[in-house]
């Protein structure tokens, strides 16, 4: 038998230089990611109230949140902006989609009081029958 001798191959070589590059691009994306989730679309501040209670967060599929803040656009149906006018028939459409729909205004306390008295015709108007005002505790954030 004959025997051919086999050349040595070279071991590759990791360009560590490219990885560090590579783990510096997820890392800023991570962090940069993750500081976006925790802001809130509208900050409020809440109306106080001696009889505020904290309750537990209501089942998603039956709770529905209007929030009302002081600049404009001031109506927001969950995190979506809403012109007022159109408000009644999108809360008709979530009463049709679940008849046992209950409403929760979120409203700032410098918020026009006309507005948080359209959000609630048009829940009246959209066959609501529980209708919530979130609020805070006196001395609580």
């Amino acid at each position: 038998m004959r025997f051919i001798p086999r050349k040595s191959r070279k071991p590759p070589t990791v360009i560590i230089v490219a990885l560090i590059d590579v783990l510096m691009v997820v890392l800023i994306f991570m962090v940069v990611s993750t500081t976006f989730t925790n802001q809130a679309a509208v900050k409020l501040a809440l109306p106080e109230s001696s009889q505020a209670k904290a309750t537990p967060a209501p089942a998603v599929s039956d709770h529905l949140v209007v929030t009302v803040a002081k600049e404009e656009p001031h109506i927001y149906l969950g995190s979506d902006p809403v012109e007022p006018g159109a408000l009644e028939a999108e809360l008709k459409t979530a009463v049709e989609a679940n008849p046992k729909l209950e409403l929760s205004i979120r409203a700032d306390t410098d918020a026009p009081f006309g507005m948080i008295i359209k959000v609630m015709d048009a829940a009246k108007a959209a066959d609501i029958t529980s209708v919530k005002a979130y609020t805070r505790e006196p001395g609580g954030k």
